[in-house]
């Protein structure tokens, strides 16, 4: 089968061996997207080797005693070891010795084919289109900043980053009933927000509010929007971290010391509330799709995926 694979920050279309299910589930991947974290990995973030990406659809092909074989499904990304106390509560997200979908350890998406765990799998209700359903897993993240911080009507909340991160989180945060400020870069990605009845902001301008937010989202996966986001929250607030990327952040130690800022890293949320939110159109993420690429132009794909101004990039085997 065809595989999108970095070997040594060096990316390439290989024929590879079909995976075996074994124990696992066999998925036929329909489609999937590509995420500013497999531009990253191709950097040197989190040192994988192997088949990169970790937002598809598919179907499922081949799984132990037969259960979801022909279903459409997406899939949790973290694959724990079943035995941890974390593993036995439900929960393999922190597993010590978890293999991430196309990150971690496990070959991932951007693939005619993948394994995972039968666990791991979420059948896709008919509503929703493949096109939607890949956005699963990244609104699954955007659903996690709720798991790590109660968000409600009362908090005063801004995101910064206007990529496919940061308008899906912005959306999400929306729906709690919080004002939500969008803070970026490219008006016609500030735009897409706008029409949803969010507030947009430049950074520039937005540096000017300093000490108003209550919760603030980094999702821009730029280092220096830590500053922006420590200026304007209000002492006590709170900071969530979505970024990831190859790279260090500085910090200024002492202004989140003397104002009492929490900062909270969130990485990965529950596929089922996602998935819900797609069912009922709650979220807008038409306007989220530039291009699609056959998997064979999978290096064209994630050329065009890391240009600015474009969003989220399809691959389909």
């Amino acid at each position: 089968m065809k595989a999108l694979r970095v070997e040594k920050k060096r990316i390439a279309v290989r024929d590879i061996e079909l995976p075996e299910a074994g124990q696992e589930a066999l998925v036929r991947v329909l489609l999937s997207g590509i995420c500013n974290t497999d531009i990253e990995i191709t950097r040197g973030y989190a040192g994988f080797n192997g088949t990169i990406g970790h937002e598809f659809v598919g179907i499922v092909e081949d799984a132990p005693n037969g259960q979801l074989v022909g279903q459409r499904v997406v899939g949790e990304i973290n694959a724990g070891c079943g035995d941890c106390e974390l593993c036995r509560a439900g929960d393999p997200r922190h597993c010590p010795t978890r293999t991430v979908l196309g990150i971690v350890g496990r070959d991932g998406a951007h693939a005619e084919f993948l394994r995972l765990p039968l666990i791991n799998l979420l059948p896709v209700p008919d509503r929703i289109a493949d096109e939607h359903a890949v956005f699963a897993e990244p609104l699954a993240a955007a659903c996690g900043i709720i798991e790590r911080t109660p968000v409600n009507r009362d908090k005063n909340v801004a995101v910064i980053g206007d990529g496919k991160l940061g308008l899906l989180c912005a959306q999400v945060m929306a729906l709690t009933g919080a004002p939500v400020l969008l803070i970026g870069k490219h008006p016609e990605k500030l735009r897409i927000a706008e029409r949803r009845g969010i507030e947009t902001a430049t950074a520039k301008n937005a540096g000017l509010r300093k000490r108003e937010f209550d919760l603030v989202v980094e999702a821009s996966g730029s280092a220096s929007a830590f500053s922006t986001a420590v200026g304007i929250l209000r002492p006590r607030g709170v900071l969530v971290l979505k970024s990831t990327f190859h790279g260090t952040t500085e910090i200024d130690a002492a202004t989140i010391v003397v104002d009492e800022i929490s900062i909270i890293g969130s990485r990965c949320g529950r596929l089922a509330p996602a998935l819900d939110l797609l069912k009922r159109g709650a979220i807008d993420v038409d306007s989220l799709i530039s291009e699609e690429y056959p998997l064979r132009d999978g290096l064209i794909a994630m050329e065009r995926a890391s240009r600015k101004g474009v969003l989220k990039v399809f691959l389909r085997p």
